[in-house]
């Protein structure tokens, strides 16, 4: 008797449980991590921390020829693969015995993030499902939202009890348990396009689309509006605490950015019946332009700067589901993976950039107030460029 082949709702299931694993013990183990890490070793934060960057930087890379991988062979391969290489790579990262090891095992961990992070998720989601990809899609980003909420209380206890090297070792072995199993059984689902392996990977088959002005602008909105969300929320605690308040008042602010993720992610779904999608790209990135300039004009209250905190968010939030959401909206679901990761990639090097560039911003213009301000400018370029795009051509 043949074996019954697990639907698409077992694999949304089995991803929203990797997806928590895998961006809790590649992505967000670091940050906490790192005081513990500069402490012990005695390397510089801002080398250690460049490290984390190339990593993001190489994730970006990669995620192009892992894009066709996926058009071509369907996740399954990849994400275990995947799941492997970074419990691997981990493992280089707790044995790292100097400096350059641990930034080349960072790198390595950028190329397991480009396999077993949010695109390939989203690629097998919105392959699966068609045009009903939107709500698994929104469920798959809710889930990953708690990565952040598991692993960095967890990570953080593990580092004091056992030392950050023994808890990369650990975190390892999680990902290798978890993760592993779960996209080898679960993501066995037909994969469109298998039956003729080279067919719809060629650069030149998707040329036409890449070197389009409609796609140029995109990208260019895309990676605009990443820079600055994220480069205004990775520095909101310095930013109220220059305002005045406290570390721990500070850090609440940054919990409710956290909320309006949440929120923003949840009716993402009513914007995209109400809206067309360069509308939608547009008039979120406006949103996220006002939200950033109400926080770098607005001295106080409290209650105000949390408002902007959780608008800021909310735009954020929004901002994961519209890069899942913006090629297969614009030129189908056909060759998503590869035109997503040409569509992304500038928009991840931005992501790995936007630590640094807000607080240079801050150095170079005397406060987060006018850096703020130049990153709502950004943020309102990106929305012209996303209302000039247009809604793509098939």
């Amino acid at each position: 008797m043949q074996r019954a082949r697990p639907d698409p709702r077992s694999a949304l299931i089995a991803l929203s449980i990797t997806e928590i694993a895998s961006w809790g013990t590649l992505y967000y183990a670091f940050p906490v991590s790192l005081p513990s890490i500069v402490r012990a070793t005695g390397w510089p934060t801002t080398a250690t921390m460049c490290a984390f960057s190339l990593g993001l930087i190489t994730s970006a890379v990669a995620g192009i020829p892992v894009g066709r991988l996926l058009d071509r062979y369907g996740p399954r391969w990849v994400m275990s693969s995947g799941s492997v290489l970074g419990c691997l790579s981990l493992v280089a990262v707790a044995t790292a015995p100097r400096l350059a090891w641990f930034t080349a095992a960072w790198a390595l961990v950028g190329i397991a993030q480009s396999m077993a992070l949010y695109p390939p998720a989203f690629a097998a989601l919105t392959r699966w499902y068609g045009p009903r990809r939107l709500r698994p899609l929104t469920l798959l980003s809710l889930a990953g939202g708690l990565a952040s909420v598991v692993f960095a209380p967890v990570t953080a206890l593990l580092v004091r009890h056992l030392g950050w090297r023994a808890t990369f070792l650990l975190l390892a072995a999680v990902l290798l348990v978890i993760a592993t199993p779960l996209h080898w059984f679960c993501l066995r689902l037909p994969w469109p396009g298998t039956a003729s392996p080279r067919s719809g990977t060629a650069f030149s088959d998707i040329r036409p689309v890449v070197l389009s002005r409609e796609f140029t602008l995109l990208a260019t909105a895309l990676a605009l509006a990443a820079l600055s969300l994220y480069a205004t929320t990775l520095n909101l605690v310095p930013f109220l605490i220059e305002r005045g308040l406290d570390t721990a008042t500070a850090a609440a602010g940054l919990s409710l950015c956290g909320v309006g993720q949440i929120l923003g992610r949840l009716g993402y779904p009513t914007l995209t019946r109400r809206t067309s999608p360069h509308h939608r790209m547009a008039v979120l990135m406006a949103s996220g332009a006002l939200s950033i300039a109400l926080l770098a004009l607005v001295p106080g209250p409290v209650p105000l700067l949390f408002a902007g905190a959780v608008a800021t968010g909310a735009v954020r939030g929004m901002f994961t589901l519209l890069q899942a959401t913006a090629v297969s909206d614009r030129w189908g679901t056909g060759r998503y993976a590869t035109l997503n990761a040409f569509a992304t990639a500038p928009a991840a090097a931005a992501l790995a950039a936007a630590p640094a560039a807000g607080a240079l911003l801050a150095a170079a213009l005397s406060g987060y107030s006018g850096a703020f301000l130049v990153l709502a400018v950004l943020v309102t370029c990106g929305a012209g460029l996303a209302s000039a795009a247009g809604d793509g051509r098939p």
